[in-house]
């Protein structure tokens, strides 16, 4: 599959945009953050180091046509606030995997349905996906409630094919499709 480049994208409150090296701190933030991890099947961050290797990882990833990651910033400033990415391409280049993660201090205040809207309408029109999954916990009910709000329905089917001892016995997984994206749209 063949990805296009990675797209600027811009909402009424919001920029989404490449990582740079000058997002480290942001990056260890959220990635070092007890809130923010919660939920989230990886190490917490130790050092300004491995948020410094996380961004070229990703880069790289991005350049090599693997996936699509944002910073999520605030129109009237370039610092991040959290991220949003597309990854874990079906080799055939119809499906992807969403991620998404906001610093504590800007949660519940419509940032996210924001950019998960404006990647969605890119992953469904510009990159012509049929499908998006979202793999998250039973607990994470705030992601479970953005899911939902934007038309992702529980697959019991796919999770089914899940091994519990390596993913977690309270892995659930949301699927959106293209139709189901089209036939409503959610408002920001």
């Amino acid at each position: 599959m063949s990805l296009p480049p990675l797209h600027l994208l811009t909402t009424e409150r919001l920029l989404l945009r490449p990582l740079t090296l000058n997002d480290a701190n942001e990056i260890f933030l959220l990635r070092s953050d007890d809130v923010v991890n919660q939920y989230l099947g990886r190490a917490k961050a130790t050092s300004l180091q491995e948020a410094i290797d996380f961004i070229n990882k990703i880069n790289f990833g991005s350049r090599n046509q693997q996936s699509f990651y944002w910073a999520i910033c605030l129109n009237d400033s370039d610092r991040l606030v959290g991220t949003i990415c597309l990854w874990n391409f079906s080799p055939q280049g119809g499906s992807a995997e969403i991620g998404y993660e906001l610093l504590p201090r800007y949660q519940g205040k419509g940032i996210m349905q924001e950019a998960l809207s404006r990647v969605l309408d890119f992953a469904f029109t510009t990159v012509q996906l049929s499908t998006i999954e979202a793999w998250t916990t039973q607990q994470n009910v705030g992601s479970i409630r953005l899911l939902e709000r934007n038309h992702f329905a529980r697959d019991q089917n796919l999770e089914k094919n899940i091994d519990r001892n390596v993913e977690g016995p309270d892995l659930v997984i949301y699927v959106l499709s293209k139709e189901q994206s089209s036939s409503a749209a959610v408002p920001v």
